[in-house]
Protein backbone atom coordinates (compact mmCIF):
# COMPACT_ATOMS: atom_id res chain seq x y z
CA UNK A 1 0.00 0.00 0.00
CA UNK A 2 1.41 3.39 -1.03
CA UNK A 3 1.74 5.96 1.75
CA UNK A 4 -0.04 9.17 0.84
CA UNK A 5 2.30 12.13 0.53
CA UNK A 6 1.82 15.83 -0.08
CA UNK A 7 3.91 17.82 -2.55
CA UNK A 8 3.98 21.58 -2.10
CA UNK A 9 4.90 23.27 -5.38
CA UNK A 10 6.04 26.86 -5.57
CA UNK A 11 4.56 28.57 -8.65
CA UNK A 12 6.91 31.09 -10.27
CA UNK A 13 9.97 29.29 -11.59
CA UNK A 14 8.60 25.87 -10.60
CA UNK A 15 5.28 25.57 -12.43
CA UNK A 16 5.66 28.56 -14.76
CA UNK A 17 8.72 30.01 -16.49
CA UNK A 18 7.55 33.41 -15.30
CA UNK A 19 10.64 34.60 -13.46
CA UNK A 20 12.28 36.32 -16.49
CA UNK A 21 9.12 38.43 -16.89
CA UNK A 22 9.00 39.20 -13.17
CA UNK A 23 12.64 40.29 -13.29
CA UNK A 24 12.08 42.62 -16.25
CA UNK A 25 8.96 44.14 -14.70
CA UNK A 26 10.44 44.64 -11.23
CA UNK A 27 13.69 46.14 -12.54
CA UNK A 28 11.93 48.61 -14.84
CA UNK A 29 9.25 49.76 -12.37
CA UNK A 30 11.70 50.09 -9.48
CA UNK A 31 13.92 52.23 -11.73
CA UNK A 32 10.97 54.54 -12.45
CA UNK A 33 10.69 55.19 -8.72
CA UNK A 34 14.41 55.68 -8.16
CA UNK A 35 14.88 52.28 -6.56
CA UNK A 36 17.54 49.72 -7.44
CA UNK A 37 16.44 46.14 -8.11
CA UNK A 38 18.36 43.88 -10.50
CA UNK A 39 17.38 40.61 -12.16
CA UNK A 40 19.48 38.70 -9.63
CA UNK A 41 17.74 40.61 -6.81
CA UNK A 42 14.46 39.38 -8.25
CA UNK A 43 15.55 35.74 -8.26
CA UNK A 44 17.13 35.96 -4.82
CA UNK A 45 13.97 37.57 -3.37
CA UNK A 46 11.53 35.33 -5.21
CA UNK A 47 8.86 34.07 -2.84
CA UNK A 48 8.40 37.30 -0.92
CA UNK A 49 5.19 39.23 -1.20
CA UNK A 50 5.31 42.31 -3.42
CA UNK A 51 4.80 44.51 -0.38
CA UNK A 52 7.85 43.03 1.33
CA UNK A 53 10.00 43.50 -1.78
CA UNK A 54 8.99 47.16 -2.11
CA UNK A 55 9.54 47.89 1.58
CA UNK A 56 13.07 46.45 1.50
CA UNK A 57 13.98 48.32 -1.69
CA UNK A 58 12.75 51.57 -0.14
CA UNK A 59 14.78 51.04 3.02
CA UNK A 60 17.93 50.37 0.97
CA UNK A 61 17.45 53.40 -1.27
CA UNK A 62 16.02 56.00 1.13
CA UNK A 63 16.41 54.57 4.62
CA UNK A 64 12.67 54.71 5.29
CA UNK A 65 9.60 52.57 4.98
CA UNK A 66 7.41 52.74 1.89
CA UNK A 67 4.01 54.35 2.42
CA UNK A 68 0.83 52.38 1.73
CA UNK A 69 0.21 54.55 -1.34
CA UNK A 70 3.72 53.90 -2.66
CA UNK A 71 3.33 50.17 -2.16
CA UNK A 72 -0.03 50.15 -3.93
CA UNK A 73 1.21 52.26 -6.84
CA UNK A 74 4.49 50.42 -7.40
CA UNK A 75 2.88 46.99 -7.21
CA UNK A 76 0.06 48.03 -9.55
CA UNK A 77 2.61 49.31 -12.08
CA UNK A 78 4.67 46.15 -11.77
CA UNK A 79 1.60 43.93 -12.26
CA UNK A 80 0.52 45.91 -15.33
CA UNK A 81 4.01 45.73 -16.85
CA UNK A 82 4.20 41.99 -16.10
CA UNK A 83 0.93 41.39 -17.95
CA UNK A 84 2.19 43.33 -20.97
CA UNK A 85 5.09 40.90 -21.35
CA UNK A 86 2.78 38.09 -22.37
CA UNK A 87 1.87 34.69 -21.02
CA UNK A 88 4.27 32.57 -19.04
CA UNK A 89 4.74 28.98 -20.20
CA UNK A 90 5.03 25.86 -18.05
CA UNK A 91 8.50 24.85 -16.92
CA UNK A 92 9.75 22.01 -19.17
CA UNK A 93 8.72 18.56 -17.88
CA UNK A 94 6.78 19.91 -14.89
CA UNK A 95 3.55 18.53 -16.41
CA UNK A 96 5.08 15.04 -16.31
CA UNK A 97 6.10 15.55 -12.68
CA UNK A 98 2.56 16.60 -11.77
CA UNK A 99 1.07 13.69 -13.72
CA UNK A 100 3.32 11.21 -11.94
CA UNK A 101 2.60 12.60 -8.46
CA UNK A 102 -1.13 12.61 -9.22
CA UNK A 103 -1.03 9.04 -10.56
CA UNK A 104 0.47 7.94 -7.24
CA UNK A 105 -2.53 9.36 -5.40
CA UNK A 106 -0.54 12.03 -3.58
CA UNK A 107 -1.76 15.51 -2.67
CA UNK A 108 -0.66 18.38 -4.92
CA UNK A 109 -0.49 21.89 -3.46
CA UNK A 110 0.56 25.32 -4.68
CA UNK A 111 2.41 27.46 -2.13
CA UNK A 112 3.34 30.81 -3.61
CA UNK A 113 4.14 34.34 -2.52
CA UNK A 114 2.51 35.57 -5.71
CA UNK A 115 -0.64 37.63 -5.88
CA UNK A 116 -0.79 37.52 -9.69
CA UNK A 117 -4.34 36.24 -10.19
CA UNK A 118 -3.73 35.68 -13.91
CA UNK A 119 -1.07 33.07 -13.16
CA UNK A 120 -3.23 31.40 -10.54
CA UNK A 121 -6.10 31.24 -13.05
CA UNK A 122 -3.73 29.82 -15.66
CA UNK A 123 -3.02 26.81 -13.46
CA UNK A 124 -6.41 25.32 -14.27
CA UNK A 125 -6.11 26.08 -17.98
CA UNK A 126 -2.62 24.66 -18.48
CA UNK A 127 -2.80 21.83 -15.94
CA UNK A 128 -6.45 20.68 -16.13
CA UNK A 129 -7.80 18.54 -13.29
CA UNK A 130 -4.57 18.83 -11.29
CA UNK A 131 -5.03 21.74 -8.90
CA UNK A 132 -7.77 22.38 -6.35
CA UNK A 133 -8.37 25.92 -5.10
CA UNK A 134 -8.65 24.50 -1.59
CA UNK A 135 -5.04 23.34 -1.90
CA UNK A 136 -3.48 26.71 -2.69
CA UNK A 137 -1.62 29.01 -0.31
CA UNK A 138 -1.02 32.41 -1.96
CA UNK A 139 -0.05 35.93 -0.92
CA UNK A 140 -3.70 36.45 0.04
CA UNK A 141 -3.56 33.67 2.66
CA UNK A 142 -0.55 34.65 4.77
CA UNK A 143 0.57 37.44 7.03
CA UNK A 144 4.25 36.64 6.62
CA UNK A 145 5.57 35.47 3.25
CA UNK A 146 8.67 33.43 2.52
CA UNK A 147 11.29 33.06 4.01
CA UNK A 148 8.98 32.92 7.03
CA UNK A 149 7.73 29.34 7.51
CA UNK A 150 4.06 30.44 7.61
CA UNK A 151 3.17 29.57 3.97
CA UNK A 152 4.48 26.01 4.19
CA UNK A 153 3.24 25.53 7.74
CA UNK A 154 -0.27 26.44 6.58
CA UNK A 155 -0.05 23.96 3.70
CA UNK A 156 1.25 21.25 6.01
CA UNK A 157 -1.46 21.86 8.61
CA UNK A 158 -4.20 21.71 5.97
CA UNK A 159 -2.75 18.58 4.38
CA UNK A 160 -3.48 16.59 7.53
CA UNK A 161 -0.31 14.54 7.02
CA UNK A 162 2.82 14.10 9.16
CA UNK A 163 5.72 16.35 8.21
CA UNK A 164 7.82 13.39 7.08
CA UNK A 165 5.24 12.75 4.34
CA UNK A 166 5.34 16.33 3.01
CA UNK A 167 7.79 17.59 0.39
CA UNK A 168 8.50 21.09 -0.89
CA UNK A 169 9.45 21.73 -4.54
CA UNK A 170 11.25 25.08 -4.80
CA UNK A 171 13.58 27.06 -7.04
CA UNK A 172 14.52 29.99 -4.81
CA UNK A 173 16.62 30.54 -1.67
CA UNK A 174 13.83 32.20 0.33
CA UNK A 175 11.41 29.40 -0.52
CA UNK A 176 13.98 26.83 0.54
CA UNK A 177 14.48 28.65 3.84
CA UNK A 178 10.72 28.78 4.35
CA UNK A 179 10.28 25.07 3.76
CA UNK A 180 13.22 24.10 5.95
CA UNK A 181 12.04 26.43 8.74
CA UNK A 182 8.68 24.66 8.57
CA UNK A 183 10.48 21.38 9.22
CA UNK A 184 9.88 19.90 5.77
CA UNK A 185 12.06 18.13 3.21
CA UNK A 186 12.90 20.52 0.38
CA UNK A 187 13.83 19.61 -3.20
CA UNK A 188 15.24 22.50 -5.24
CA UNK A 189 15.12 22.62 -9.03
CA UNK A 190 17.44 25.18 -10.59
CA UNK A 191 15.30 26.64 -13.38
CA UNK A 192 16.78 30.15 -13.52
CA UNK A 193 19.95 32.23 -13.30
CA UNK A 194 21.01 31.23 -9.79
CA UNK A 195 23.84 28.85 -8.96
CA UNK A 196 23.63 25.51 -7.20
CA UNK A 197 25.40 27.20 -4.28
CA UNK A 198 22.49 29.66 -4.01
CA UNK A 199 20.19 26.67 -3.48
CA UNK A 200 22.50 24.65 -1.24
CA UNK A 201 20.22 24.81 1.82
CA UNK A 202 17.81 22.40 0.11
CA UNK A 203 17.96 18.71 0.96
CA UNK A 204 18.68 17.96 -2.70
CA UNK A 205 19.25 20.14 -5.76
CA UNK A 206 18.24 19.11 -9.29
CA UNK A 207 19.21 20.74 -12.56
CA UNK A 208 15.87 20.09 -14.27
CA UNK A 209 12.35 18.81 -13.73
CA UNK A 210 13.26 15.75 -15.77
CA UNK A 211 15.99 14.96 -13.23
CA UNK A 212 13.53 15.45 -10.36
CA UNK A 213 11.03 13.13 -12.06
CA UNK A 214 13.57 10.34 -12.36
CA UNK A 215 14.44 10.78 -8.69
CA UNK A 216 10.77 10.58 -7.62
CA UNK A 217 10.25 7.44 -9.68
CA UNK A 218 13.10 5.75 -7.82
Amino acid sequence: MTTTKAYFFDMDGVLFDSMPHHAIAWEEVMKRHGLSFTARDCYINEGRTGESVIREAMWKARNRDATPDEIEQIYAEKSAYFHQLGEAHPIPHVAEVLQYVQSCGHQIWVVTGSGQRTLIDSLHALFPNVFDNARMITAFDVTHGKPDPEPYLKAWERSGLPKEQCYVIENAPLGIRSGKAAGLTVYAVNTGILTREDLAQADQVFDSMAELLEFLKQ
